[in-house]
């Protein structure tokens, strides 16, 4: 199918519809109640607790992403003209302008005077952004579950858990300004953003099924042994 402006037009509502709004919603609250605690908390906050709430928001936010590509209706979805990767690219440019406004919200909530450097926690944010996406991407390319968004939110939570305790420090990944692990740190960073981005990319297509007249066969008839 041609993709035109028109057809985009089209698309816009219904995929707007679909958004998982309340799992987007939980996560973006919960990371700015996080960055709000700082100025709630103390009337002297310090800059560990202001790193520690801003990569918390981050992870909040990438937490409701994993949801993002959630489709109840998949089994009907899967036979429309429209790939799914052109749906997906949809859902995520619907959401990336709001995710900017509520990263800049996030970032201003933390009094200036303790506020870590932003470009590298923007980074740290977008690469945490990119792979709950890749994530989520992977889980809908490799299984036929309609709404994989809550196992991948467990297994990106845990997965976050574990490198914070297990990743030796001189990566960087979990650094403090002050520390000499800082700098290259963010190159890691950058490099995870990178990786993961090449695997979102990777898993837009639709799966490779077994096909009949062109369409997809129901997952009831595939798996129906041949007589």
């Amino acid at each position: 199918m041609r993709v035109t402006t028109g057809v985009l037009g089209q698309l816009v509502r219904p995929v707007l519809r679909a958004l998982p709004r309340r799992a987007l919603g939980a996560g973006a609250a919960a990371g700015l109640l996080l960055a709000a605690l700082p100025r709630l908390l103390s009337d002297e906050p310090d800059p560990w607790t202001a790193l520690l709430v801003l990569r918390g928001a981050a992870l909040a936010l990438a937490l409701g992403l994993t949801f993002l590509l959630d489709d109840p209706a998949r089994e009907a979805t899967v036979a429309v003209p429209t790939r799914r990767m052109l749906r997906a690219a949809l859902r995520t440019a619907l959401v990336a302008p709001l995710a900017a406004l509520w990263w800049t919200a996030v970032v201003l909530l933390i009094p200036a005077q303790v506020r870590p450097p932003v470009g590298g926690l923007t980074l740290e944010a977008g690469a945490a952004a990119v792979v709950a996406l890749a994530a989520s991407a992977a889980a809908v390319r490799l299984t036929e579950e309609a709404e994989p968004g809550q196992r991948v939110a467990i297994a990106l939570l845990a997965a976050s858990m574990a490198a914070a305790l297990l990743l030796p420090t001189e990566w960087g990944l979990f650094a403090t300004p002050k520390q000499k692990w800082w700098a290259p740190g963010h190159e890691h960073w950058a490099f995870v953003l990178a990786g993961a981005a090449l695997v979102w990319a990777a898993c837009g297509p639709e799966p490779v099924r077994r096909r009949l007249g062109g369409f997809a066969l129901p997952r009831r008839l595939r798996s129906t042994p041949a007589h």
